[in-house]
């Protein structure tokens, strides 16, 4: 389990199954049938030691939840801080969050490119390690900030508000925040962005909606990107809309090109028309 954000399993941790098997439940793992004779003091002595097992195990996920849950609300009152400051600022943010290989970073440089002349643009950058990324933003001559989360999975809000100082953005501009790559995480950690924009390529097959619900309900926005390769992959576009769509039947979708440009100026048009 991550111990700051809770990704993991229920009750027993990871489980691994084989199609048409069910989860076992924390009784059906200890049910289990004694053979031979036990003595009365032996069978108290065996229920003893599985009622302070289960005593134990109880009070750690207890403990284990206040502590997700403490960290989570001190996430959303930093998001809230980030959220009054940027609007008191004007500054327009979007948070990217997707899967790795989706083309976050792609659709980011060819809208950086081709509006930094209309705009002014803002990026962090969030992945585990290294300062690619930044690099490449930093090339187009757009003030960029790389936050390295480690071990971590996902960006927070007091992060967030720390690149934000470092940056010192002016007033009337787009804050781009590219997320770590990953569906789970990110999606429980609010970063007092204005909208929050999910990236996903038609690589992906059409059922990530429905298999990783909770990013797609909480975005705004459906980017749907490298659309010039559906001629090579088998994907039913509309049918990822309708998943899409029956987890968050408020999301808008734009698909996209990040390679020939197909689709930008749609996209552009709307990010112009909330600024």
């Amino acid at each position: 389990m991550c111990g700051t954000c809770g990704c993991g399993s229920g009750n027993n941790g990871p489980e691994i199954l084989k199609p048409g098997e069910h989860s076992h439940t924390h009784d059906d793992f200890h049910h289990h049938e004694h053979h031979g004779e036990h003595s009365h003091n032996e069978s108290h002595h065996h229920h003893h030691e599985h009622t302070q097992a289960n005593d134990n195990s109880q009070n750690h996920k207890h403990k284990v939840l206040e502590i997700e849950q403490d960290i989570l609300q001190s996430n959303q009152l930093l998001a809230a801080r980030n959220r009054g400051y940027f609007e008191a600022k004007n500054i327009f943010t979007l948070n990217l969050v997707s899967s790795p290989g989706s083309g976050k970073t792609s659709i980011l440089e060819r809208t950086l490119t081709d509006l930094k002349n209309e705009i002014s643009f803002y990026v962090i950058e969030g992945d585990q390690q290294t300062l690619n990324d930044a690099n490449r933003i930093d090339a187009l001559h757009i003030p960029v900030i790389q936050i390295n989360t480690g071990k971590g999975c996902h960006l927070e809000s007091d992060t967030v508000y720390e690149a934000v100082k470092k940056l010192d953005i002016k007033d009337n501009s787009v804050l781009m925040i590219e997320n770590v790559g990953n569906l789970v995480c990110p999606s429980m950690f609010d970063l007092g962005e204005s909208k929050r924009v999910v990236i996903i390529s038609t690589t992906e097959g059409e059922d990530k909606p429905i298999k990783y619900p909770d990013m797609f309900h909480t975005s705004d926005i459906c980017i749907i990107n490298k659309i010039d390769l559906l001629p090579y992959v088998n994907i039913d576009v509309q049918k990822l809309k309708d998943y899409a769509l029956q987890v968050n039947p408020n999301l808008k979708f734009f698909e996209v090109s990040a390679t020939n440009g197909d689709g930008m100026e749609t996209w552009y048009k709307w990010l112009k028309s909330n600024i």
